[in-house]
């Protein structure tokens, strides 16, 4: 598990390999990832938007920006847990990804990012 802090709220991230919605004959490794967000800070926050960083093992890279995430902006009061799974597909058997939700404090709008650690996507026969 992959875990970053920026200004008390805590990202975690734990991808899997999804073998039944993958193709190796046609180059589509598919993973989901389940992400984690703790608000262990004494504001209440809301997740306005994501900021995606996505590589694959041949060097290609991709962004993904957006509103919220799977089309929630959840707001976090202090000590809550948002939790979501979302997924990503690569035409190579390892992938990467990182990136920033961009936040904003409930009492005074003020908007700052917090990090989205990295976090390495293994299709599990690569490991033997």
């Amino acid at each position: 598990m992959a875990t970053a802090t920026t200004q008390g709220l805590k990202v975690s991230v734990v991808a899997q390999y999804q073998p039944q919605y993958s193709n190796p004959l046609a180059a589509h490794y598919v993973f989901a990832y389940r992400v984690r967000i703790e608000n262990s800070s004494e504001f209440s926050v809301q997740l306005l938007r994501r900021h995606w960083h996505i590589f694959d093992s041949n060097g290609h890279k991709h962004e993904v920006e957006g509103e919220g995430v799977v089309g929630n902006q959840p707001i976090l009061e202090p000590n809550d847990v948002h939790e979501y799974t979302s997924g990503t597909s690569f035409r190579t058997t390892i992938g990467k990804m990182n990136g920033t939700y961009l936040m904003e404090r409930i009492v005074d709008g003020k908007q700052f990012d917090i990090s989205i650690p990295e976090f390495v996507m293994i299709a599990p026969f690569q490991l033997n």
